[in-house]
């Protein structure tokens, strides 16, 4: 047996002056890295890093909608894993001071 709970919907974000660009760069800049990291592979990634590309250009469309259009929905992916990699230099960064 299934139990579905459902959540409520996250609330809009806020509007500021300058979102709809800043997001619209965040939008495009994630699937243009992960392509370029595609492009930097050594060996021969035939169909699967055509595809691979093929779904960074499709991702970037949609995020840039997303970006722009319904601009109350976009997150930012900088802001999120931006966090993510703060905590990270931050425990490093402990773990080191504690080594010595």
């Amino acid at each position: 047996m299934w139990i579905i709970f459902m959540r409520h919907p996250r609330p809009d974000a806020a509007y500021w002056p300058g979102r709809q660009w800043l997001a619209a760069l965040d939008a495009l800049a994630w699937p243009a890295l992960f392509a370029a990291a595609v492009l930097q592979v050594r060996t021969a990634t035939g169909a699967v890093g055509q595809l691979a590309i093929a779904l960074a250009v499709l991702s970037a469309v949609v995020r840039l909608h997303r970006a722009l259009r319904v601009n109350h929905r976009y997150r930012f992916t900088t802001w999120r894993w931006g966090k993510v990699l703060a905590v990270l230099l931050l425990v490093g960064g402990l773990l080191k001071l504690a080594a010595h």
